[in-house]
C-alpha cells in the first residue's frame, strides 16, 4: 500500500504528504544572540530545492521542520519511520501530528488521527462536504 492519503503536520509550513518523505532526521541549530540552540526533527521530501551563489546553483532535497525540541529527540526519526511503516501496510487515511513532550521537552510523539472521525464524534466523515467560508475582499 502507499501513504498517499496520510499527511504530516509541519511546524510552520502546513501539511506534507507522507508518501513524499524520503528521509527523516534531527539536527541542532546554532545558538544565536544568547539563545540556546534547538533540536529540529525534519523530513526530506522528494522535491528539489535550489539556491544560487556567485559560484553556481546548488540543488538539494527540500526539508521541512516537523518539531522543535529543547533537548535531542534521540528516538524521533525512528518513531516516525516505524509509524509510517505500520500505516503503509494498511489503507490508512489521516493526519500525523508531531508533539514535543517529556519533562525536558526532548521527546517527540507522533499521533495519528484518521480522517473518518465522524463516527467517534469528531469532524466530518470522509466524503462529507464541509462548509468553506466565503472569501472576503481586501482593500
Amino acid at each position: 500500500m502507499t501513504l498517499e492519503n496520510v499527511w504530516i503536520r509541519t511546524l510552520g509550513d502546513g501539511l506534507i504528504r507522507a508518501d513524499q518523505v524520503i528521509g527523516i532526521g534531527s539536527r541542532r541549530t546554532p545558538a544565536l544572540a544568547g539563545k540556546p540552540g534547538r533540536w529540529l526533527v525534519t523530513a526530506a521530501l522528494a522535491a528539489p530545492a535550489g539556491s544560487g551563489t556567485a559560484d553556481g546553483w546548488e540543488v538539494t532535497n527540500l526539508h521541512r521542520t516537523l518539531a522543535q525540541a529543547d533537548q535531542e529527540p534521540r528516538q524521533a526519526p525512528e518513531a516516525l519511520a516505524r509509524l509510517l511503516a505500520e500505516l503503509s501496510a494498511t489503507r490508512a487515511a489521516g493526519l500525523i501530528t508531531p508533539t514535543v513532550c517529556g519533562p525536558d521537552r526532548g521527546e517527540v510523539r507522533f499521533d495519528f488521527a484518521p480522517f473518518d472521525t465522524a463516527a467517534q464524534g469528531g469532524g466530518p466523515a470522509l466524503g462529507t462536504a464541509a462548509r468553506i467560508p466565503d472569501a472576503v475582499p481586501v482593500g
